[in-house]
């Protein structure tokens, strides 16, 4: 088994705090991916397992070894870069060879693994061509060729589709993944793109600020985000917020702002002082028959659905309907909330109130 356990883990250069005390679990065969802004502490954290960087404390655990404190030629463990870190003088074949012929393997071994290997990636036909001529898609499928070939315990991507652009990154994350699939190994993928990560990901860490701000099934992030970052974050557009200060006692399941009561789950917390309802723009509807209006302000046609910018008594916010829908700028409008897809935060500490919606939900590591 490849399974990584991560306890506690903290990186430290002099004063400066990359990585606060970080804890999760890669299963075995997953594709995991680390997410979150630039400076989050992502690519830190990957380099920690990878052990390009030793942990200031904490422990990591590979196939249930600790492993935090060897070097990376005792981990088992293969990286991609994202750029490519290739071989300019060595041409397709001699790259993914090296780290075979670096262990002394026999030629007709490697001759035989490299065809394995090319085969799995399709690209048989340029082995014997420089890199340097190559596409920015065929060179990132040597680098990962060249990490294939070691059949290691698990694989650390950073940012590995960065440099290619958008149209051929959707199609090589879509090949990546397919690749991760049939051959099962586990694969900790670090990203700041949360389409690409709710695109591959079996599981996600959202990390913001050097801490761990959830993990969980990309469903169990985007349905029930455990903080306002991890709302704001995930979605285009991002999760309303609707401000209000108030107190709400345990079992509530109705807040009133601005005069307007709309319906909550029912908390299993009380909170009182600054609060924010979140809710996502898809899950506002138009109703002639709610108590709930807003003035249309704006409307982005996007094909198959238009967003819609709305003024209300409560604040600004979007609403994703579909294009057939009549959003006239000037227009006031009734708003339908189902309150299942409503999400309660205290803005002080940024944490959702557990409610029904988000019980079991797990919020900084």
């Amino acid at each position: 088994m490849a399974e990584i356990i991560i306890k506690n883990i903290r990186k430290q250069f002099g004063d400066f705090v990359a990585v606060q005390e970080s804890s999760f679990t890669v299963e075995d065969g997953e594709f995991f991916m680390l997410l979150g802004p630039s400076g989050c502490g992502k690519t830190t954290t990957l380099r920690m397992i990878a052990g390009l960087e030793l942990p200031t404390s904490g422990e990591i655990f590979l196939d249930g070894e600790e492993i935090s404190q060897r070097p990376p030629s005792a981990r088992d463990i293969a990286f991609v870069f994202q750029m490519f870190a290739l071989y300019p003088h060595l041409n397709v074949r001699k790259n993914i060879s090296y780290p075979l012929v670096s262990q002394g393997m026999s030629k007709s071994k490697i001759k035989d693994k490299v065809s394995e290997v090319a085969g799995i990636l399709g690209i048989e036909d340029i082995l014997n061509r420089p890199v340097g001529g190559l596409s920015g898609g065929d060179r990132q499928r040597v680098a990962l060729g060249r990490a294939i070939v070691r059949e290691p315990k698990a694989f650390m991507m950073d940012e590995p589709l960065g440099a290619l652009d958008a149209e051929f990154r959707e199609r090589m994350a879509e090949e990546l993944r397919a690749l991760h699939d049939r051959m099962g190994a586990t694969t900790v993928y670090v990203t700041h793109d949360q389409l690409e990560a709710m695109q591959m990901g079996d599981k996600i860490v959202v990390m913001n600020n050097a801490v761990v701000e959830q993990f969980g099934t990309p469903r169990e992030i985007y349905d029930k985000p455990a903080t306002m970052f991890v709302a704001d974050f995930i979605g285009s557009p991002s999760m309303n917020f609707l401000d209000f200060e108030g107190k709400l006692a345990e079992n509530d399941t109705q807040v009133e702002l601005s005069g307007t009561v709309l319906n909550i789950p029912a908390l299993r917390e009380g909170a009182q002082g600054k609060l924010s309802y979140g809710v996502r723009p898809e899950h506002l509807q138009f109703s002639d028959k709610a108590n709930f209006r807003g003035e249309v302000i704006a409307s982005e046609y996007l094909g198959t659905t238009q967003i819609v910018t709305l003024d209300t008594a409560c604040g600004m916010l979007k609403a994703r309907i579909g294009s057939d829908q009549k959003a006239t700028v000037g227009e006031k409008v009734g708003l339908n909330v189902n309150s299942q897809t409503v999400t309660v935060f205290d803005r002080s500490s940024g944490q959702a109130l557990k409610s029904a919606l988000n019980e079991g939900v797990v919020g900084n590591g």
